[in-house]
């Protein structure tokens, strides 16, 4: 089993995704540049073609990116996925839910039962709401701002040894993220932008409930809404069009930074992502997507916290990786009055095949996400 417990795995492994990544962009690059030089023909007229903001562009050259069509954006479960033109802005919300049920050790489903011979207490089932909020300008060609504001709802359920069932629940503001996208390659309907960010601590951990032991009790930390550090977020995401296929993948990593005041630094952690999608036409693309995640155990401990009452409480029981098969489809208004044309409508949902978890931990059932996109020029 492995797990990425530290910074120099984490920026390793992001950096050696990304040489990967780019290595095979441009060994494919230069074969179609070649392919493409090879076979053309200086007598014909040149193509119409369509630019990026969708008007007629006589005759650019034909490997234009094409901004306006329904999988132009990523499934709505990638974040940061592309750039804008200079002076373009982009509202969108997300509204993502995510299911667990059951506890796993190792890749091995438990019962309650086989948790509680070692804890008083075990989780049992859990739900996590979260509504993003999210705006995107660019002031250049080149670089676009991303910033997201999470609101999140947990809720987990529990039972004891003496057969007691209770549930704890949070909600509030979770940590704050800004990322710059900065575009290094946009030629033969291809795309590559960098992704660097940075998170802030803006959610809560010190959110307390009811619980068997008495009220106003500190929650273990998958309740807690954020990581009580700064955290930077490097990736890299590769976008590719032809005909009416697209397809993409990203890596992007989470570094914690320092230690929170509760004297605990959460796992740094590791997301690859690749995905295809279909055209049918010009305002609907079906998507597939699988999504591998890597998260490493907690650094300290909470001192309010008793790892030998309740897993969730155990700062060594934190790490797992999980590998997710997603299936979407994104919804687009190419024509229209102002205020309608560009609108997007997007719906994801998926489920693990493959989980290892560091446990007992509870397992991941299935994920939902859906969003509304819209981009209009800012002047």
């Amino acid at each position: 089993m492995y797990y990425l417990n530290n910074h120099h795995e984490i920026a390793g492994s992001v950096l050696l995704n990304t040489v990967i990544l780019a290595l095979l962009l441009l060994g494919f690059t230069q074969k179609t540049e070649a392919q493409s030089n090879s076979g053309h023909n200086h007598s014909q007229a040149p193509m119409e073609a369509m630019d990026d903001h969708g008007h007629h562009a006589g005759s650019i050259n034909t490997h234009k990116w094409n901004g306006h069509r329904p999988d132009s954006n990523a499934p709505i479960g990638v974040m940061g996925n592309h750039t804008h033109h200079k002076g373009m802005l982009m509202l969108s919300y997300r509204y993502k839910y995510m299911s667990m049920n059951g506890n796993r050790i190792g890749t091995n489903s438990v019962s309650n039962q086989r948790v509680l011979e070692d804890f008083m207490v075990t989780p049992t089932d859990m739900t996590m709401q979260m509504h993003m909020f999210g705006l995107m300008y660019s002031p250049t060609d080149y670089i676009t701002l991303m910033g997201m504001v999470p609101y999140v709802k947990k809720s987990m359920n529990h039972l004891t040894r003496m057969g007691t069932r209770f549930r704890t629940e949070s909600d509030g503001i979770g940590d704050i993220k800004f990322t710059g996208l900065i575009k290094i390659f946009d030629n033969y309907r291809q795309r590559v932008h960098l992704n660097a960010g940075m998170s802030f601590p803006t959610g809560s951990i010190d959110k307390k409930d009811a619980t068997p032991m008495g009220p106003n009790q500190q929650l273990p930390y998958p309740m807690q809404l954020g990581s009580g550090t700064f955290d930077l977020l490097p990736g890299i995401t590769y976008l590719g069009q032809h005909n009416d296929l697209s397809w993409g993948s990203q890596v992007n990593g989470t570094i914690r930074l320092g230690e929170n005041d509760r004297d605990y630094t959460l796992g740094d952690a590791l997301d690859i992502t690749a995905w295809g999608a279909w055209d049918w036409y010009n305002w609907i693309s079906t998507s597939a997507r699988m999504d591998w995640q890597f998260w490493g155990n907690i650094d300290g401990a909470d001192p309010a916290l008793n790892p030998a009452l309740v897993p969730t409480a155990d700062p060594n029981l934190r790490g797992g990786n999980r590998l997710d098969l997603l299936f979407g489809a994104n919804f687009y208004v190419p024509e229209g009055p102002r205020f309608i044309k560009g609108q997007r409508l997007a719906i994801e949902m998926g489920f693990p095949i493959y989980q290892d978890l560091d446990g007992p931990q509870l397992e991941t059932d299935f994920v939902l996400t859906v969003g509304w996109q819209y981009e209009f020029a800012a002047y």
